[in-house]
């Protein structure tokens, strides 16, 4: 038996750390790989789609994504210090959530196919094109570690307004 996974805590707006820029990974070890283990354990269990390390607190360059249907067989991803490499002109546009944001979901526009190079579970440099869900995803995720949110890229005026509901929601909740 390998050793259990453990899932960890969201961190959720309007938690500062969302805005940090997480930290290269200077090398892929067993520690790193139980956190791409643990990361992937959490995002099922939310449930989600894709998951950032920054979203349980660890400002690090990596990320796991699964978008396989459910009833599908589980194709987990996962990306270490990953780096789109190109984007088409050409947009799509999906209504996008986050585990960080929760029940709050909003249309973006992004590129429609991207190239990512990136290392996998193994440190072994990988280049992926992904088009469809998958990009939209990787984008999403590669924007968390630059401390970027999908909300940032819809209007000034909705975003201020999740923003302080969930600013509101915190407060109620220290008390």
């Amino acid at each position: 038996m390998g050793t259990a996974m453990t899932i960890k805590p969201l961190i959720i707006l309007p938690d500062p750390l969302l805005r940090q820029v997480s930290k290269p990974i200077e090398r892929v070890d067993s520690d790193l790989q139980r956190l791409a283990d643990d990361m992937l354990e959490t995002m099922y269990d939310a449930p989600g789609i894709g998951l950032a390390a920054i979203q349980i607190g660890v400002p690090r360059r990596m990320l796991v994504i699964d978008v396989s249907r459910e009833g599908e067989e589980k194709q987990p991803l996962v990306f270490i210090n990953p780096e789109v490499v190109k984007s088409s002109d050409e947009r799509s546009v999906y209504e996008e959530g986050c585990l960080s944001i929760p029940d709050y979901y909003a249309e973006v526009e992004r590129p429609a196919t991207i190239g990512v190079k990136y290392l996998d579970r193994d440190g072994k440099e990988q280049l992926i094109d992904a088009d469809g869900l998958l990009a939209t995803c990787l984008q999403h995720e590669i924007d968390h570690l630059n401390g970027v949110l999908f909300i940032d890229h819809i209007s000034r005026l909705k975003r201020e307004m999740v923003i302080k509901k969930f600013a509101k929601a915190a407060k109620a909740k220290a008390i």
